[in-house]
């Protein structure tokens, strides 16, 4: 039940909503109250909130969880790269938690009593893993910040240079709190535990307005750039850095003076323009964005030198997004509230991320920022470092950024540059790809896949109907005669009984099944045509052997023989046959002779495989080119054999 008290300084009420409340700001006065029962004490002035981006403000409401909740409270937290926000909410169950605001990202987060013992907080390092509440956790942030300002409802005094040791804590668990802050501002140390969430399903009402995109109500900055006096702006107090587009000097805009946060480019620094102006609004995935900053990055492998451009993205609801450009290939990337389970400093061959492998690519040591203009939320300058390690599913690419208080994951995915072209309605062409990129979808995976389903679809009609043709369709049967060779019938010739061929000319086979063992028989068959007495001769010798060597069994040959007549014209037709029998071997041979016309052969069949076989292989051999291509710029490049040879 909200209570009501006096503002001993102004006269004004002021209301406590959460029994949990035991400090307020005047909105009034900005006098600091603590509260004694019906009483207030006015402890001071509280300092000045400083104008930010954030669509939220007092009175805002929302959901989680299907709980509905009011943001009562609000401190401001200062670390060494900028400000972010923490909100104090009171649920309608009356519970209290607090809503993050940081980078555009949203964390929602409750106070938790752990029952063991806290890890020191300068025996933290980034990317160490550790169990902690039950679930493992890796340490993604180490920051020495102050808490600068409040209003509203709090649970406890803020003011002025509060000084807040916090780490964050990141968990991939896939049930429980994901995110946790240890609060070292106390003794013991305060645990935290949430979630991130998305803006979209808090259901937030009561925003504030206009404040999706920086207009012209937001106040800003403008000012002369201290190095080479060109005029520079920051539309808001978030902006905390502004690069010069003139000479490339970084300012800082909290300070009252401007200070430079990096010296101007020098004569012989090379001087990089964006492909999209600072200030182009677009529309990327369906979704309003304005580019505001624009950096250049640099690593050195080998002594060679490799850059690229990076561009700061502002969306709706304060977040931010980034766009990255090298030789031509473009991406899209956000940092990702939910890391990879093995989100910990060591480098992995591969990482499981949403249900898809990611192999590693590269690793750089030192990625240095050698160029700045426009706008950014925290304060970049020209010489800062990270480690950066990438991770490749085409079309999307992993990437693990780390410094010494600070490690984050972000997600790219691939994009043409003719989408970024409409995207922010470009005029001019912009610069074709050069080479493969980490990430870029292989052209040819996609056609090797249909060419291979196609292959698979005619391969098992042609299979299909070859069956048909041999086994159902196999001719027609035009002679079937049993016969016995002896050696008292040797020097006898067989003729066998007359058939007969209508219609067109026909494929003839003859085909002999014999009771051969051990022995062979050697066959002068002549296809004779009664009428004209034309024949076609064909010599046969039918073997089949077997026994064991060894203990174990073999055989060699076949007890069966067919030959093949093309194109017999229609007639009457008898064969004869000319035996020659194994001279060692008296056993008479028992042979079925038949006689069949059309059927189906198998050359024609192997031969149409043969064929369709190329097409797989071609696209097959155009993919695995495109992944050399690909892998060669990696830390795994294929070694080719003048290599090998050159290491000799």
């Amino acid at each position: 039940m909200a209570q009501t008290a006096t503002c001993p300084s102004c006269g004004a009420p002021v209301v406590f909503q959460s029994a949990a409340s035991i400090f307020a700001v005047c909105e009034y006065c900005q006098s600091t109250l603590i509260r004694h029962d019906q009483q207030l004490e006015d402890i001071g002035k509280m300092a000045a909130l400083v104008e930010d981006r954030s669509p939220l403000q007092l009175g805002a409401e929302g959901s989680y969880q299907g709980v509905h909740f009011a943001l009562i409270g609000r401190i401001q937290i200062k670390y060494r790269q900028g400000i972010w926000n923490e909100w104090y909410l009171m649920f309608d169950d009356m519970r209290t938690g607090w809503l993050s605001e940081a980078g555009g990202e949203y964390v929602v987060s409750f106070i938790e009593h752990p029952q063991e013992t806290l890890p020191i907080f300068d025996d933290l390092k980034i990317g160490q893993r550790f169990v902690m509440a039950s679930r493992p956790w890796t340490v993604t942030n180490i920051e020495l910040a102050e808490c600068i300002a409040g209003q509203g409802e709090l649970p406890f005094k803020v003011g002025a240079g509060y000084p807040l040791p916090a780490v964050d804590l990141r968990s991939s668990a896939k049930t429980g709190p994901t995110f946790a802050t240890l609060d070292y501002s106390e003794i013991p140390p305060l645990l935290f535990l949430g979630e991130p969430v998305v803006f979209d399903t808090l259901k937030m009402n009561n925003l504030r307005q206009g404040m999706a995109i920086p207009t012209a109500t937001v106040q800003a900055q403008v000012f002369r750039c201290p190095s080479c006096g060109s005029p520079m702006s920051a539309r808001s107090k978030e902006i905390l850095a502004v690069g010069c587009a003139s000479c490339g000097a970084v300012v800082d805009t909290a300070d009252a003076n401007h200070k430079l946060l990096s010296k101007a480019l020098s004569q012989r620094d090379e001087r990089y323009s964006p492909r999209i102006p600072l200030g182009s609004k677009g529309t990327l995935e369906g979704k309003p964005v304005e580019v505001i900053g624009f950096l250049v990055k640099q690593t050195t492998i080998e002594g060679i030198a490799y850059d690229w451009r990076e561009y700061l993205l502002a969306g709706d609801n304060a977040t931010y997004r980034w766009l990255t450009e090298y030789n031509g290939h473009w991406n899209t990337a956000d940092v990702l509230s939910h890391p990879p389970a093995s989100s910990g400093a060591m480098e992995l061959a591969e990482v499981q991320f949403s249900g898809q492998k990611f192999k590693h690519f590269a690793s750089t040591q030192s990625a240095q920022v050698i160029q700045v203009a426009g706008e950014f939320t925290w304060r970049v300058r020209v010489g800062e470092n990270n480690q950066v390690v990438d991770y490749v599913a085409p079309p999307l690419m992993l990437s693990r950024e780390s410094t010494n208080s600070e490690l984050s994951w972000s997600l790219g995915s691939y994009v043409e540059p003719e989408v970024i072209k409409e995207a922010f309605k470009l005029s001019g062409n912009l610069p074709t790809p050069i080479n493969v990129y980490a990430n870029q979808p292989n052209p040819w995976e996609a056609t090797h896949k249909r060419v291979c389903s196609q292959f698979w679809k005619f391969g098992l009609a042609a299979t299909l109907l070859q069956l048909i043709f041999v086994f159902i369709l196999g001719g027609t049967s035009l002679l079937r005669q049993a016969v016995e060779f002896s050696p008292q019938t040797i020097e006898d010739s067989l003729t066998t009984r007359e058939f007969e061929i209508r219609g067109k000319p026909r494929k003839i086979t003859v085909r002999n099944s014999t009771s051969l063992d051990n022995n062979w028989i050697g066959l002068d068959i002549l296809l004779v045509n009664k009428v004209s007495g034309q024949a076609w001769p064909a010599t046969r010798e039918i073997a089949y052997y077997y026994g064991r060597d060894g203990g174990e069994s073999w055989s060699e040959g076949s007890r069966e023989d067919e030959v093949v007549f093309l194109n017999i014209p229609p007639g009457t037709y008898y064969l004869t046959v000319d035996p020659d029998l194994a001279p060692e071997n008296s056993t008479p041979v028992r042979d079925t002779i038949e006689v069949l016309s059309g059927g189906n052969g198998w050359s024609n069949y192997v031969i149409l495989m043969i064929f369709l076989i190329i097409f797989p292989v071609f696209t097959r051999l155009r993919l695995a080119a495109f992944e050399t291509k690909r892998w060669s710029e990696s830390d795994h490049a294929p070694i080719s054999s003048s290599d090998s040879d050159s290491d000799d």
